[in-house]
């Protein structure tokens, strides 16, 4: 009896040691497993259907994780990447966005409307560094047969981007009508001169008429205490007469 528990007790603790060391090998296999996939990251997909050139909105899209190991430059992480953005091709609830399907929503307020780059070169020249949604006139010089001529050629035209080189102010995208694309095109391209300059966008004519109103409205008390002014010095008129009556009935 005592040989026989002797031999089962040995082989309990073989056992026991064969199980801990598999428990061992199984949790690193399992460390190198993970470190390998890496921890898991947050990425962006389609929450729900989007079609081909609709803006992407925040309700349209949700958040996934998967592992580092997966991830690569191409996922959205940054919700602020699908700011004013489309996708190229049509995206179907759960599908990841990935930044090679899009595209720069279009600034064109009309759907007549197109957008023409003008950048700052030997014929085209800016007075002024612009901003988006700005309004700028063009100004187009040519040397003629006749003599040299200057004309507007474009008044109040929208300024839809601005384009910076280096941090430094390069030149524009302006929003015109398709029938005025073509001459503005060849004016950038066969004018001597095509000046941009910033339009006064200032207060409507309805604001000016009224603060030309608001002077007139506050001199009227002044007026009216003009006229009033006058009137003390006819009664002091009217007491020496009293006094000359009252003599000559004296």
């Amino acid at each position: 009896m005592i040989e026989s528990k002797r031999r089962a007790l040995i082989f309990f603790i073989i056992a026991a040691l064969f199980a801990a060391a598999a428990g061992y090998f199984t949790l690193q296999k399992v460390k190198e497993l993970n470190n390998d996939l890496g921890t898991m990251v947050t990425v962006y997909v389609a929450g729900s259907d989007i079609d081909a050139r609709d803006v992407i909105t925040p309700e349209a899209v949700a958040a996934e994780s998967i592992p580092q190991k997966f991830v690569t430059a191409e996922h959205i992480r940054d919700p602020e990447e699908l700011m004013n953005k489309v996708s190229v091709v049509p995206l179907s609830e759960g599908d990841v966005i990935s930044k090679n399907m899009l595209k720069e929503a279009s600034a064109v307020t009309e759907e007549n409307n197109r957008l023409v780059t003008m950048m700052s070169s030997e014929r085209v020249s800016f007075d002024e560094p612009l901003e988006p949604l700005d309004r700028v006139d063009i100004i187009v010089s040519n040397r003629t047969d006749e003599g040299n001529k200057t004309d507007i050629f474009m008044k109040d035209v929208k300024v839809a981007r601005v384009a910076n080189n280096e941090g430094q102010f390069s030149g524009v995208q302006v929003e015109i009508s398709l029938e005025d694309t073509p001459e503005l095109i060849h004016m950038q391209n066969y004018a001597d001169s095509v000046r941009v300059i910033k339009a006064n966008v200032g207060v409507s004519g309805q604001e000016v008429a009224a603060a030309e109103e608001e002077p007139e409205e506050e001199a009227e008390p002044a007026e009216e205490k003009a006229e009033e002014q006058p009137a003390e010095p006819e009664k002091t008129e009217q007491k020496p007469a009293d006094k000359k009556k009252e003599a000559s009935g004296g």
